[in-house]
């Protein structure tokens, strides 16, 4: 082929990154520009966090330059998709561009670090791109300048820049408020706390406060030496495959020619390669073709007959080309329609995919992979054409043509789509009084997208008004239903057909209902298949309901002053509430936060920034795997079993795909002679690292395959076919109710096994009520720290290993690792720096992950490392227990409790781990009320599952939970306020006495009373539950409810280690047992050496913090450092510091009193070097073990949340959420509300939205992004005020401080306890309507409260219900 040799000969790769010119010569057309970035140049920032486009962490800046228009164009991408040959002549920013310790922080660096938007720091520096993006694409609009220190952004678009990234930690507020700074109509006062002002200053002194943003002076995205290397053709071999980079259609046809000849040559044709995001395909391709540059595709035509959008136009560009104005006087419907088009496209995925993924991508792979499109159901629905190319011959199909076609193949391609201009609406109106009404509709765990859809649909009509009667006629309508678990969008073709030239009636509305019921039907295997016709038959009502029902065509009035045009905006009856399903503001309004600051430690109590923000948001701060390999480095991947008990036959590859680079194959076969088979270890006992003959669990490791890439490791790990063998097992237990019928327990330890309280036959004898075996069933969650599992073990000299982990116990690991390698301990070092978040997931999981790389390099004298792929990470991870609780409850009339008795079945999987400490952590957050006598039966069922682990809040989170389900059970039973109940069951402090012995404390220190008033008058509590009933009576379609909880959480103290030294120059060195996992422990520890050193009173030492660093934990220098959990780690590590300092100051004191009569002013780097000179001692160690007194304590909050459940979705928006919580004296007020809201919003989480579910084998099958679902920015509260109360001085504790890391987290059922309400009133209605028996009150919410199932406890049938409630009273 000609054209192969031509560019062959000059085929090399050109771009940018940060302004550094990179050449290459060789490249892997499978190469994605993340992997380039990570392995081959210095810049670390582009973190991996789900390979799927779904996390927002590897965002960057993509510039290109366009020579004819002489302009560089500005866009996010996801860097985990873009292959980095499609780079060919761009430029690359990532956050170390933007700014860095070295030449200056960015103010974007800034911002995030002085408004507290970095915890653990591993998904800020996508977060700060998503927003530079932002910036960029503002700064090019003709809006008018802004004021100095101001960009062109809007709020709204601050907000929206960060829709598609995801955090675990933060809870997504401070991120905003850092966000909205930029903003030009922003408002200093609906920010919240920061480092910059103080609340109440004037808006002049804030914005002077913030580090400048000056738009004029920013960075250069494209460089100038990158305009004059702009090629259009290229071609690069590698040894495996190629690429190519046609710049016509005729070099594209001749391409696709030559390879249909050569049969057997695997071909795929790219723009931005997103769709591995979701079909993550392992086979190899020969060929990559890059349609980007061929002018056909790319095109964007508009004319009178519509607008024609090239198949390789991204979907941001359609975006634009929809929504660009008309130069007419009047707007047009079809303007309309694409403007609602492009609005519904806005919420596919995240805008760094959507500027690189494109229309006619999407179209493909809804036509041949059965993708499950909203843009093929929005195009559908408008009537759009599609234009192939077959060799010579063209075609002009229908989309709902294409879309029933078979797949394409190797010689078609899809060269453009057009969407019809529907006729001036003037003229239809002039001639026929008809009016054309389009509207789309989605309903998806997010609203703002990056989620897929349940159900997706879009409507268009041509309407008009009846000549012979009062009422609408509908003259013409088309449509669409789609992503419903169908193999492509519909055309509901029986619907149009029945619905054309009908007169709306309900009558009408009930029978097109009827038949929408029948033709949107998903496939068998699908999930939740009546909620996802229901919803069909809802959003057809919502756009129907409009018309039909009489004399409301007012909206037909006064169409001229629409400009020719009404899409029924205001037609909507107020008193039946307006219907729009997303109409109601979508993004964070506002916030409050209030402390009240304790100087009296200084600088303890202040709110300085998390230690390490800014090297965080600037991508310097340095996690495990962005650590540079060693040479000869090997990279491992996991094999997991897929069966929960078989034989283990032998392993396998497929090996026509296997990558080149894959090295060894280990299993428990290459353990050395006196080591064992050992991954964790707990108190409780160990867990295996590798099956053995037979597998325990699906997600059991069998083997780590070892390769020379990450890449090919994980390749050959999916390759993997592993024999089984079944014969002649038993049936695996993987139910609670399976493990009892089969007596497979694990044994709790007396010495912690919780103690009954009171009398409980007695209680339920003095009851006036009961209620007997209620069952409640709770499933898990899953970690989701952003950091994947990872690991670096590099062998040293005399046996030695040396691995870094990302542990929230190095001990640990430094333990097993000794053990399963047959060395002693002081063999293996374990250093452990910074957690991108751990959350209990990287306590005893991380063990396994350290110890199969340190046995592989072992076994190879060769360093082995490992980053875990997402899916793998989910499928071994465990996470949080499932159980199974079934009580029964005795009360009085008034509400008061006498008696509560449950069993509860935990699900602890295949090993103990640390499943016997649950049943305490359960009984202790259930006891914050007052049950009279409690009694309860715990068992820990041993299953076929992964081991359940310590997840946030282990134990609590669930107890908390049932007692707020035994309370509303008890208030509906009594036709009660659930809140009175609460309050009625409330601990006098004698009680509280009774059920917490040792953790009490003083009177003084129940706080919860207080809390609980407190918190009324500031939520306005009252008011709003009546200002809600009133919402509730003139609402038919939407439901609120608010509920308020209390929460008690006793927590415990640990012996934890400290070591402080200063040295020659002053500086000072702290190395403490607790990690920094985003918590702010390194901030307080900090705070605590300057605190405590600062009492020797030196000349000059205001900037005491500034001297003292944190050092990563080292298990052969600090020994006994414990595991990082339970929220105390922080105070425990400070008070082990704080004894080294006074140790210190006790030897330095005498010194300075002599120096003082020597010399006025004694500076502190005078006073350390004659320190140096005298042979002062100046390094000490110590090991702060917590007294009885101090050990236990409670920590006390209460939160109000009110939501809005939407009753044809199910839907629940978060309206407002208030917390307050007792602190104590806070350590640091700024870290503690962080993990306030962080916890609160994980709370959220696994209350509202994340199924964590299995296979009937229990292989977990939520395996990445795509099915599970964290709280986003556009699911957290709408507004969320959080208040720290300051409690009294407390001796016995840290300096009266008070743990903050997991208590708020059980908070987060006061959102599920408000939907449940919300259902309630929703239930009523129903009953109202004679649908439902008088159990409407009882009733059960899962948890969790996902849309499916807060629909169907509202009525699948409920619209269905409405239409016969009406037609029966007409």
């Amino acid at each position: 082929m000609e054209e192969e040799s031509e560019t062959g000969k000059k085929g090399h790769l050109v771009f940018a990154v940060n302004g550094q010119r990179f050449e290459l010569f060789t490249v892997d057309p499978s190469m994605t520009l993340l992997e380039f970035l990570r392995t081959q140049t210095p810049f670390k920032s582009v973190k991996l966090g789900c390979g799927e486009g779904g996390c927002g962490a590897c965002t960057v800046l993509l510039s290109k330059y366009d020579p004819l228009l002489d302009q560089v164009e500005d866009f996010t991408a996801s860097s985990c998709l873009t292959l980095l040959c499609s780079i060919n002549g761009c430029s690359i920013t990532t956050t170390e561009g933007l700014g860095n310790s070295k030449v200056g922080f960015h103010s974007i660096h800034k911002r995030f670090s002085g408004f507290h938007a970095s915890q653990c720091g591993f998904c800020t520096p996508g977060m700060c791109m998503s927003l530079f993006g932002a910036l960029v694409s503002a700064e090019k609009t003709d809006r008018p300048e802004p004021s100095p220190g101001y960009s062109k952004l809007t709020v709204t678009e601050a907000e929206k820049a960060i829709a598609g990234n995801l955090c675990r930690c933060t809870g997504y507020r401070p991120i905003a408020d850092a966000c909205k700074s930029f903003a030009s109509d922003v408002d200093m006062e609906d920010l919240g706390f920061n480092s910059f002002w103080k609340k109440g200053e004037r808006q002049e002194a804030n914005i002077s406060g913030l580090p400048l943003y000056n738009h004029n002076h920013e960075i250069c995205t494209f460089p100038a030496f990158l305009k004059r290397e702009v090629k259009a053709s290229m071609l690069i071999d590698s040894k495996r495959c190629s690429w190519h980079q046609p710049s016509s259609f005729l070099e594209l046809q001749s391409l696709l020619k030559c390879y249909d000849a050569n049969n057997g040559v695997r071909m795929k044709l790219v723009v931005g390669n997103t769709g591995m995001g979701y079909y993550k395909e392992v086979e190899h391709y020969d060929r990559y073709i890059d349609l980007s540059y061929i002018p056909e595709l790319s095109m964007i035509r508009r004319d009178h007959t519509g607008i024609e959008i090239g198949a390789a136009v991204t979907i941001s560009k359609a975006i634009e080309a929809l929504r660009e104005e008309n130069k007419d006087e009047f707007i047009s419907a079809s303007e309309l329609v694409f403007k609602k088009i492009a609005d519904h496209m806005e919420k596919i995925a995240a805008k760094f995919i959507r500027n690189i993924g494109s229309i006619g991508g999407n179209l493909v792979m809804a036509q041949g992979k059965h993708f499950p499109s909203d843009i093929a159901t929005i195009l559908l629905a408008a009537g759009s054409f599609v234009h192939i190319i077959t060799g010579s011959i063209h075609e002009k199909l229908t989309l709902e043509e294409f879309l029933e076609r078979p797949p394409l193949d190797s010689k078609s391609v899809l060269i453009s789509v057009r969407i019809p201009n529907c006729e001036s609406i003037e003229a239809v109106y002039l001639e026929t009084d008809s009016e054309l009404l389009f509207e789309t509709y989605r309903a998806a765990p997010r609203p703002l997208g990056n989620a897929l859809p349940y159900l997706n649909a879009a409507f268009l009509a041509e309407v008009s008004c009846s000549k012979s009667s009062s009422g609408i006629m509908m003259n013409s309508c088309q449509l669409a239903f789609g992503a419903f678990g169908t193999k492509h969008a519909i055309r509901a073709r029986k619907v149009e057909e029945f619905l054309t030239g009908k007169l709306l009636t309900n009558v009408v509305l009930y029978e097109a209902i009827k038949l929408v019921k029948a033709a949107v039907v998903p496939e068998d295997g699908t999930s939740n298949p009546a909620y996802r016709s229901s919803m069909a038959v809802g959003f057809l009502f919502d756009f129907l309901s409009q018309l039909a029902g009489g004399s409301s065509y007012g909206w037909l009035k006064g169409i001229k002053g629409y400009n020719g045009i009404s899409m029924l905006e205001d037609f909507k009856s107020e008193k039946y509430g307006n219907l729009d399903h997303v109409k109601y503001t979508t993004m964070l309004s506002s916030s409050k936060q209030e402390i009240q600051l304790n100087k009296k430690n200084c600088p303890i109590g202040e709110p300085i920034t998390k230690s390490g923000s800014t090297l965080q948001a600037s991508g310097e701060a340095v996690y495990v795997d962005d650590i540079p390999s060693p040479g000869n480095c090997l990279y491992g991947a996991f094999i997991y079993s897929t069966k929960p008990f078989a034989r283990v036959k032998g392993i396998e590859f497929n090996s026509k795909s296997l990558p080149d680079g894959v090295t060894a194959l280990i299993s428990f076969k290459d353990i050395p002679k006196g080591g064992q088979n050992i991954g964790s270890v707990f108190s409780f006992g160990p867990e295996q690292l590798f099956a053995e003959e037979l597998t325990q669990y699906a997600g059991e490791p069998v083997a780590f395959v070892l390769a020379d890439t990450q890449k090919h490791a994980d390749i050959a790990a999916k390759l993997a076919v592993v024999d089984y063998d079944l014969e002649n097992l038993e049936p695996p237990i993987l139910t609670v109710e399976e493990a009892i019928e089969r007596s497979s327990l694990f044994e709790i330890p007396p010495m912690i096994y919780p103690k009954q309280v009171g009398d409980f036959s007695k209680g339920m004898a003095d009851a006036d009520h009961k209620i007997l075996s209620t069952e409640i069933k709770l499933g898990s969650q899953y970690f989701f720290y952003m950091e994947n599992q990872t690991a670096l073990a590099v062998p040293d000299e005399d046996n030695c290993m040396v691995v870094h982990s990302s542990i929230q116990c190095p001990e640990y690991a430094q333990v097993v690792i000794a053990k399963c390698l047959g060395v002693p301990e002081h063999n293996v070092r374990v250093l452990t720096r910074r957690v991108g978040g751990g959350f209990g997931g990287k306590a005893m999981k991380s063990m396994p992950v350290a110890t199969a790389c340190a046995l592989a390099a072992h076994k190879y004298q060769r360093p082995v490392r490992i980053y875990m792929n997402r899916k793998t990470d989910m499928i071994m991870a465990g996470g949080r227990h499932p159980m199974k609780i079934t009580y029964s409850v005795g009360f009085k009339s008034d509400g008061k409790i006498t008696a509560l008795h449950l069993d509860i079945l935990i699900n602890a999987g295949i090993s103990p781990d640390m499943s016997p400490l649950m049943p305490e952590a359960i009984v202790g957050a259930l006891k914050k009320y007052d049950w009279g006598a409690l009694s309860f039966d715990i068992k820990l069922c041993k299953t076929n599952l992964s081991s359940k682990s310590a997840m946030r809040g282990p134990g609590d989170l669930q107890g908390s939970y049932i007692a707020e389900a035994v309370i509303e059970q008890v208030a509906s039973f009594l036709s009660m306020d659930a809140d009175s109940v609460r309050a009625i069951n409330f601990h006098t402090y004698n009680s509280l006495k009774l059920f917490y012995d040792g953790s009490a404390g003083d009177p003084l220190e129940y706080t919860l009373t207080s809390i609980w008033d407190k918190l009324a008058t500031s939520a306005s509590f009252s008011q709003r539950t009546e200002m809600i009933k009133e919402f509730n009576r003139y609402n038919i379609w939407k439901k609120r409810g608010i509920s308020r909880i209390p929460c008690v959480y006793d927590v415990s103290m640990r012996p934890t280690p400290g070591k402080v030294s200063i040295l020659n120059d002053g500086s000072i060195v702290v190395e403490v047992g607790g990690i920094e996992l985003g918590q702010g422990l390194w901030t307080k520890v900090k705070q605590m050496t300057a605190f405590t050193l600062s009492s020797i009173n030196c000349d000059g030492d205001a900037d005491f913090l500034d001297k003292i660093r944190v050092i990563q934990a080292d298990t052969l220098s600090l020994i006994q450092g414990g595991i990082t959990g339970g929220s105390t780690t922080s105070e425990s590590s400070c008070e082990a510091v704080r004894l080294c300092c006074e140790v210190l100051v006790e030897r330095l004191m005498p010194l300075k009193e002599r120096l003082q009569t020597q010399t006025d002013s004694i500076r502190w780097e005078m006073l350390v070097q004659k320190a140096y000179l005298e042979a002062v001692n100046l390094s000490v160690n110590s090991f702060f073990i917590p007294n009885f007194a101090s050990k236990h304590y409670l920590n006390y909050g209460a939160a109000v949340s009110e939501v809005e459940v939407d009753l044809l979705t199910g839907q629940t928006t978060i309206l407002r959420s208030d917390i307050l919580y007792d602190c104590g004296q806070s350590l640091n007020p700024a870290v503690d509300l962080g993990q306030i809201e962080g916890a609160f919003v994980q709370g959220i989480g696994f209350f509202m939205l994340e199924e964590y579910t299995t296979n009937s084998d229990g292989l977990v099958d939520t395996e990445g992004t795509w099915t599970y679902k964290i709280p986003t920015i556009d699911t957290i509260p709408k507004q969320f005020n959080v208040a720290l109360l300051n409690s009294r001085l407390n001796p016995k504790r840290v300096l009266s401080s008070k743990a903050s890391g997991e208590p708020p987290l059980l908070l987060a059922a006061s959102v599920h306890c408000a939907t449940k309400a919300a259902i309630r009133e929703a239930r009523k209605q129903l009953h109202s309507w004679g649908c439902l028996d008088g159990s409407n009150s009882t009733f059960q919410v899962g948890v969790p409260a996902t849309m499916p199932i807060v629909k169907e406890l509202c009525g699948l049938d409920v619209v269905e219900r409405y239409l016969q409630c009406k037609l029966g009273s007409n």
